[in-house]
């Protein structure tokens, strides 16, 4: 499929972009992401990788559409962990009860 990116048109293929970031160690992805194999990646430094280009020439966005129309999952922010609710101290306990017994 061709694609255009930074000004350049690319013809990339999903198994061609699977190969080239076969073996790459991902960075943390703290924006948008593009899942490949079992790995999330950061879509800046696979627009690197498939394009041989600094990441200051392109858009994360015309890499996170093109990886789209290539197929793969793409998402614009890290998944949010969720975090347990508070629990209240049972009944006829104190908070500031220790379970040590000081």
């Amino acid at each position: 499929m061709r694609s255009t990116i930074a000004g350049r048109s690319f013809y990339l293929e999903a198994n061609e972009v699977e190969k080239a970031m076969a073996g790459i160690k991902p960075e943390p992805a703290l924006a948008e992401a593009v899942r490949i194999g079992r790995r999330w990646y950061p879509v800046k430094q696979v627009g690197a990788v498939i394009t041989r280009q600094d990441r200051r020439d392109f858009s994360a966005a015309e890499v996170y559409r093109a990886m789209e129309r290539l197929g793969f999952t793409c998402r614009t922010s890290p998944p949010v962990a969720e975090t347990p609710e508070p629990t209240e101290p049972a009944a006829g306990t104190e908070a500031t009860d220790n379970p040590l017994g000081f």
